[in-house]
C-alpha cells in the first residue's frame, strides 16, 4: 500500500437544467484517474458537487415556481442519479448551499480583506450570463462571448466590492515558471501566460442586485460573486476551515480538472485568492477539451446536448466510460458521434475483448473440462503483458487514458492474434500438441484477466464481471496484480454470458 494521498476534484456543476454528455465528460474521466490512483495504491479522495448560488439557477428555479433551495434539492437527485448510472465513485458530493461551504466562503474572504485585498467601487460592463461573468472587451469575437454566441451580454452597473488580483501578477508568472506541471496541458498554460503577460486588472467578488447566494461577511447588503464563491469549494470539501486535523491530511489538492473554457478561473483568481488567505495553492490544474456535438460545443445554453442516461440505457456505463476515454487524447475536444460510440462498442469490446473471453472459456470446457491447465514458464504474452503494464503506468501517470486504454488494450490484440496464429482448435487434434495447447489456453485466460485489471478503472463493474467469470478476486486489485501469472491453475471455469453483447448501430436519420 502506498503512502501517497492523491486530492482529486472536478468542477463543481451549475443546476439551472440536468446533465448531459459534456458535463459527463469531466466526471467519468475523473473517476477513471481516481480509481487508476487507487489502483497504485494510493490513498485518494475525490470530490465533486454542484454549483448552487447563481442567477441562473435563481431563474429556473423561479420559472418552476419553486424557492431555490427546493430547487437545488430536486436536482442534487438528477444529478446524483446520472452519477450513479455511470458508476462514478466519489467520495464527497458538496453543495455551495451547505452550510460547511457558506462557513469557509466567509473565512476565505474574510482573511483576503484583512489582508488589504479587497476594495469597493463602482463596476460597469458587460456580463455574459452563460459564464455568470464580466466580460472585457477583449474577450469578446464580434460583440459576444466566444462560449455562448447564442446569448445576449448584459450592460450591469453596480457598487461591487473587488479583489486585488492585480497584486498577483508577478506572483503567478513566477510560479507557472517554477512548478512545471502547474497547467496542464501546455496548451492550456501557453494561452494562461499571454492572458498574465498582458495584465490582470481587479475583479469584482460580490453582487448588490442578487439575493441568491453567501453574504459578503462585512456587508450584509451584498452576496458574494458566483464564481468566487464556487471556488471555495475545493477547500471546504476537505474540511477547512473546521476540521484543521482533516484539511491538513489531503490539502493540497493533487489535481483540479476543470474544462478548458473555466481555466481562468481556477488557474489564475483561485490561486490569487489562495495566496492571499495564506493557503497553499493546488499542485496541479488540468483544463481538459469539450465534447463537440458536430461543430457545436455540448452546451446546455446552446441546446447541443446528448443525454447520457438514454445512452447508459443502450450501450451501458461501461462502454460509454470507454469510449469517452479511448476516442481522443485527453485534453484536446472529442468529437462525438453516436456511430462512433457504437463501433467502439462492438469492436474493441463485444468482438475484442469479450469475444475473446468466450471462446477461450469455451476452448478450455471442450479440451479440458474446464480446468485451467499450469502456468507456462515462459511464453510471448508474458513479455507483451509487462511491457503493456509499463506502458500503460507511464500514460496514466501523465493523463493520457487514451494511452492507458491502448496499453490495456495491446494484451487482448496479441490475445486475439494468437488464436488465429496458433488455432487452439487444431492443436486439440493432435496429442502431440498437449502441452502448447495447454500454454495457448492459458495464454488466452491470462490476457483477459491482466487486461480486466489495467481497464478496471475505465470500465469496473464489467471488468469485476470478467474477474468473477475467471473465479478471481473481483474486488479492488493492485495495478501490480496485472503482471502475467496471476490465474490460479486447477481452477474449473464455467461457461458465461457475453460479457458485451453486440449492438445495432445507430439508425441514419
Amino acid at each position: 500500500m502506498s503512502d501517497a494521498k492523491f486530492y482529486i476534484t472536478t468542477a463543481i456543476d451549475y443546476v439551472n437544467s440536468r446533465p448531459h454528455l459534456g458535463t459527463a465528460y469531466e466526471k467519468v474521466t475523473a473517476d477513471v484517474i481516481a480509481r487508476y490512483r487507487r489502483l497504485r495504491g494510493d490513498r485518494v479522495f475525490f470530490l465533486m458537487g454542484n454549483d448552487e448560488h447563481s442567477l441562473k439557477v435563481e431563474q429556473a428555479a423561479r420559472q418552476q415556481g419553486l424557492e431555490p433551495e427546493a430547487y437545488c434539492d430536486r436536482m442534487e437527485e438528477a444529478f446524483t442519479e446520472v452519477w450513479k448510472l455511470l458508476d462514478i465513485d466519489y467520495d464527497d458530493f458538496i453543495r455551495t448551499s451547505q452550510e460547511r461551504h457558506k462557513r469557509a466562503v466567509a473565512e476565505l474572504l474574510t482573511r483576503i480583506h484583512a489582508n488589504g485585498d479587497v476594495y469597493q467601487a463602482d463596476y460597469e460592463g458587460w456580463y455574459c450570463n452563460g459564464c455568470e461573468a464580466f466580460k472585457n472587451e477583449g474577450d469578446l469575437v464580434e460583440g459576444r462571448c466566444p462560449d455562448h454566441v447564442g446569448l445576449e451580454l448584459a450592460w450591469l452597473k453596480e457598487k461591487n466590492h473587488f479583489f486585488r488580483l492585480s497584486r498577483y501578477q508577478d506572483f503567478l508568472v513566477e510560479h507557472y515558471a517554477k512548478e512545471a506541471d502547474f497547467v496542464r496541458p501546455e496548451v492550456r498554460k501557453n494561452e494562461l501566460l499571454e492572458l498574465l503577460r498582458g495584465g490582470l486588472k481587479d475583479i469584482s467578488i460580490s453582487r448588490e442586485s442578487a439575493s441568491w447566494g453567501v453574504p459578503v461577511p462585512f456587508d450584509p447588503d451584498a452576496v458574494v460573486y458566483v464564481w468566487f464563491d464556487a471556488l471555495i469549494n475545493y477547500v471546504a470539501g476537505v474540511g477547512w476551515p473546521d476540521d484543521e486535523a482533516r484539511f491538513q491530511s489531503w490539502w493540497p489538492a493533487d489535481l483540479h480538472l476543470v474544462g478548458k473554457d473555466i481555466t481562468r478561473f481556477h488557474c489564475i483568481i483561485w490561486p490569487a485568492m489562495l495566496k492571499s488567505a495564506g493557503l497553499p495553492l493546488p499542485r496541479a490544474i488540468f483544463g481538459h477539451g469539450f465534447v463537440n456535438l458536430g461543430k457545436d460545443r455540448m452546451s446546455k445554453s446552446l441546446g447541443t446536448i446528448v443525454d447520457p442516461k438514454a445512452l447508459v440505457a443502450r450501450y451501458g456505463a461501461d462502454a460509454i466510460r470507454f469510449y469517452l476515454c479511448a476516442e481522443a487524447t485527453f485534453g484536446r475536444d472529442l468529437e462525438y458521434g453516436e456511430d462512433r460510440l457504437a463501433i467502439r462498442a462492438n469492436s474493441d469490446l463485444a468482438n475484442g475483448l469479450g469475444n475473446l473471453l468466450s471462446r477461450a472459456i469455451s476452448m478450455l470446457i471442450k479440451y479440458r473440462d474446464g480446468v485451467v491447465p499450469a502456468v507456462p514458464t515462459d511464453c510471448a504474452s508474458a513479455a507483451v503483458t509487462a511491457r503493456a503494464i509499463e506502458d500503460y503506468r507511464r500514460a496514466m501517470d501523465a493523463l493520457d487514458l487514451k494511452g492507458g486504454v491502448e496499453a490495456a488494450m495491446s494484451i487482448v490484440i496479441h490475445a486475439n492474434k494468437l488464436v488465429d496464429d496458433e488455432a487452439p482448435w487444431a492443436l486439440a487434434k493432435d496429442p502431440s500438441q498437449a502441452e502448447r495447447l495447454d500454454r495457448v489456453l492459458y495464454e488466452l485466460l491470462e490476457s483477459c484477466r491482466a487486461a480486466s485489471v489495467l481497464l478496471g478503472p475505465v470500465m469496473p463493474t464489467k471488468m469485476r464481471d470478467l474477474r468473477l467469470a475467471l473465479r478471481c478476486e473481483a474486488e479492488a486489485p493492485r495495478l501490480e496484480q496485472a503482471a502475467f501469472g496471476g490465474l490460479a491453475a486447477g481452477t474449473r471455469l464455467e461457461k458465461i454470458a457475453p460479457l458485451f453483447p453486440r449492438i445495432d448501430p445507430p439508425e441514419e436519420s
